[in-house]
């Protein structure tokens, strides 16, 4: 493919991308308050790693972003989750009962707000993990396939 093909398009995503990195990651820790969190910054986060493999190709991503990571990121994520939930049993509460995560002062909220960040960053790991997971499965596919089949 030539140098200049979609040149505009090329330097337009490179200011993009970071943008959406960062725009996932304040969805991500605005989420505690407003709505949001880390199912909608997951989604952001892996948009940001799909536009740059439908811009600069799957290849480019791969290097980026391999796709073992991405299956570790997702495990991560549910492993993460779920220990937290782990931790409030071995804390004396219910599962992912937040204040009894560990000790605090009464009127206290730092476990709360510790959960709930350590919670959503579980999610953001697992849904972004398993989008990038799906897109490179999907990639793949659509690569096997030749211009005869169409």
């Amino acid at each position: 493919m030539n140098s200049d093909h979609h040149v505009i398009l090329r330097v337009v995503s490179k200011l993009l991308i970071p943008l959406i990195t960062i725009f996932a990651f304040y969805v991500h820790f605005h989420g505690e308050y407003s709505p949001g969190g880390g199912f909608q910054a997951g989604v952001i986060f892996a948009v940001g790693i799909i536009l740059y493999a439908l811009i600069f190709g799957v290849p480019s991503a791969l290097r980026l972003v391999p796709a073992g990571f991405a299956r570790g990121l997702a495990a991560t994520g549910v492993l993460l989750y779920a220990g937290v939930g782990v931790w409030a049993l071995f804390g004396g509460g219910n599962y992912l009962e937040y204040n009894a995560l560990f000790e605090e002062p009464e009127g206290g909220h730092a476990a709360q707000h510790t959960g709930i960040i350590l919670i959503e960053l579980g999610v953001l790991f697992g849904v972004a993990g398993s989008m990038l997971t799906i897109f490179y499965a999907f990639a793949g596919r659509v690569a096997e396939i030749s211009d005869e089949d169409w």
